[in-house]
C-alpha cells in the first residue's frame, strides 16, 4: 500500500502536503516517494501528468491517472470541501485502454427503480487486468445513436478503468448476418407496458410489484450502506422471495429459524448468523435508514444531508416541498421525489411497520446548551471576517441547520455585505437578522 494523505492530527510539524509525505515515511509509513513532484505552473503539472501516463505500462500495478494537490496545508483547509471530494486536489485521468471484441447477444436488466437498462454480452476480453463479459449499452437512443447491433465486432474500454462500455462498432467489419436491436414495449420481466417520462431517455416498468423491482427493492435495503445485513445475498433474497417468505422489507423481520432452513444449502449455523445480523441492524441511523427506503434520487449523502437537518423521520415525513428545497444540497427534483414518497400512503404504513418490528435509530446529537440547537440558518451576502464555508462549519457544530433559501421554517439570517432579495424577505416574514458579529456572540465566538 501507499500513503497519501491523513485522516485527524493534533500539532502536526509541517506545512505543506509534500513535507508530510516525508514525515509519514519517517514514522515507517510507505509513500510513493519516486512518483511525487513539486510543479511550479500549469505547465509543468500537466506535462509531468503526461509523462506519468507514457510510463503507466512500466507500473507493477494498475494506475488510471495521476492525482494534483495543493501544496500548502493552510490553503487546502481553506478551499474545504465539496459534497464528494476536496477543493484543493483535482484528477487527471489517462486515455482508457481498449479493446475488441464481439457482441454475442443484448438483454434488457430491470432495475430496482424500474429503468430498463440494455446491456452487452461480450466474448470475453481483458481489458485493464480485468476480464470483461458484459458491457452498460445505456439506453435506446445511445444504441441508436452509436448503430450497435448484436454480433457486432466492437471497441470496448473500462470508463475512468472502472466501469466496461461500448464506444463503437467496427462497422467495416459487418458481414450481414448482425442484428438490429429495439427495446420491447414491455416489461421483460411482468409484460407489464413501459413508459417514458417527459424529459427522460430511460424508459421504465411502471409495475412496482414486478419481481425484478421487489428483489433490486431488497438488495439496496440490506445493502452496506444501508441497513447493512451481512450475509443477506443475492441469492439467499432470490429463495426469500421464490418461496413466499418475504414481500416486503418488514418481512424480513419476521423472519425465524425454520423459515430460513427451507432454504436451499442453509445449514443451522448459517440461519443462526443470517438471524443475528438481521436482528442487529435494528440498531441504526437515521442516514441509512432513509437511504435504505429506496427514495428516488436520495443516495447516501443527500440521506446524511436530510437526516442532519430534520433529526426525526416523523420531521422529514411531514415537510413540505417549500420546506425540503430550501435546504442547503437539496434541489427541486429530488425535493420533489421526498415529498411524493411520503404522500403515499402505503409508504407511510411500510415505515411505521419496519419501526413496530423494533428498528431503533439514532437520537440526533446536537449540543443541548446550544442556542443553534434545532435552528434553521439562511446565509446571504458576502462575508468579511470569515468564509461561508467557516460560518456554515460553526453553525453545524452547534447543531444548527443550513437552509439555502429563505422561508416561513427559518430561524436566523445571518446578513453580510450586498445582502439582496433574501434580507427583504427575512424582514416581512419577521425573521431574526444577524451580521457576523452577532452569529459568533450567539455561539460565543469572539474572534477578536
Amino acid at each position: 500500500m501507499f500513503c497519501y494523505g491523513i485522516g485527524t492530527v493534533s500539532e502536526l510539524s509541517c506545512d505543506t502536503h509534500h513535507e508530510l509525505m516525508i514525515l509519514l515515511q519517517q514514522w515507517g509509513l510507505r509513500v510513493n516517494k519516486p512518483y511525487i513532484r513539486i510543479c511550479g505552473t500549469p505547465t509543468e503539472v500537466i506535462d509531468y501528468c503526461r509523462h506519468l501516463e507514457d510510463i503507466r505500462e512500466q507500473f507493477f500495478y494498475e494506475i488510471d491517472g495521476a492525482v494534483i494537490k495543493v501544496n500548502s496545508l493552510d490553503m487546502q483547509t481553506r478551499l474545504g470541501q465539496k459534497s464528494r471530494s476536496p477543493r484543493w486536489s483535482m484528477a487527471y485521468k489517462f486515455k482508457p485502454t481498449q479493446e475488441t471484441t464481439t457482441i454475442t447477444r443484448i438483454h434488457v436488466q430491470v432495475g430496482r427503480t424500474g429503468a430498463l437498462t440494455p446491456v452487452a454480452h461480450l466474448k470475453p476480453v481483458e481489458l485493464s487486468g480485468v476480464i470483461v463479459r458484459r458491457a452498460t449499452l445505456h439506453n435506446q437512443e445511445e444504441i441508436d445513436k452509436k448503430d450497435i447491433r448484436e454480433g457486432d465486432l466492437v471497441i470496448v474500454q473500462r470508463a475512468g478503468d472502472v466501469i466496461p462500455e461500448v464506444v463503437k462498432a467496427i462497422k467495416s467489419k459487418r458481414t450481414g448476418r448482425e442484428k438490429r436491436f429495439t427495446m420491447s414495449s414491455r416489461c421483460p420481466v411482468c409484460g407489464s407496458d413501459v413508459v417514458k417520462r417527459e424529459g427522460e431517455v430511460v424508459v421504465r416498468c411502471p409495475n412496482s410489484n414486478c419481481p425484478a423491482q421487489v428483489k433490486g427493492a431488497f438488495k439496496h435495503f440490506v445493502s452496506k450502506g444501508a441497513m447493512n445485513i451481512d450475509g443477506l445475498g443475492d441469492k439467499i433474497i432470490a429463495q426469500l422471495i421464490q418461496k413466499g417468505l418475504i414481500e416486503e422489507e418488514v418481512d424480513l423481520y419476521r423472519l425465524d429459524l425454520d423459515d430460513l432452513l427451507k432454504l436451499d444449502k442453509i445449514k443451522e449455523k448459517s440461519a443462526t448468523n443470517l438471524l443475528r445480523a438481521i436482528e442487529n441492524s435494528k440498531k441504526t441511523t437515521l442516514a441509512r435508514f432513509i437511504y435504505a427506503l429506496g427514495i428516488r434520487h436520495v443516495g447516501e449523502y443527500v440521506a446524511v444531508i436530510l437526516a442532519d437537518h430534520f433529526g426525526y423521520i416523523e420531521r422529514l415525513g411531514k415537510a413540505t416541498e417549500e420546506d425540503l428545497i430550501t435546504i442547503d444540497g437539496i434541489g427541486p427534483q429530488i425535493a420533489e421525489s421526498i415529498y411524493a414518497y411520503f404522500e403515499d400512503q402505503h409508504n407511510r404504513d411500510h415505515i411505521n411497520w419496519l419501526i413496530q418490528t423494533g428498528i431503533e435509530l439514532e437520537a440526533p446529537s446536537l449540543p443541548p446548551a446550544s442556542p443553534a440547537a434545532g435552528k434553521t440558518f439562511v446565509i446571504t451576502g458576502s462575508l468579511s471576517s470569515m468564509k461561508r464555508s467557516e460560518a456554515k462549519e460553526v453553525i453545524t457544530r452547534n447543531g444548527g441547520r443550513i437552509a439555502s433559501s429563505v422561508s416561513g421554517n427559518t430561524d436566523y439570517l445571518i446578513a453580510g455585505e450586498s445582502p439582496g432579495s433574501k434580507l427583504r424577505k427575512a424582514r416581512n416574514l419577521g425573521i431574526a437578522i444577524l451580521n457576523e458579529d452577532e452569529l459568533l456572540k450567539l455561539f460565543g465566538d469572539d474572534r477578536e
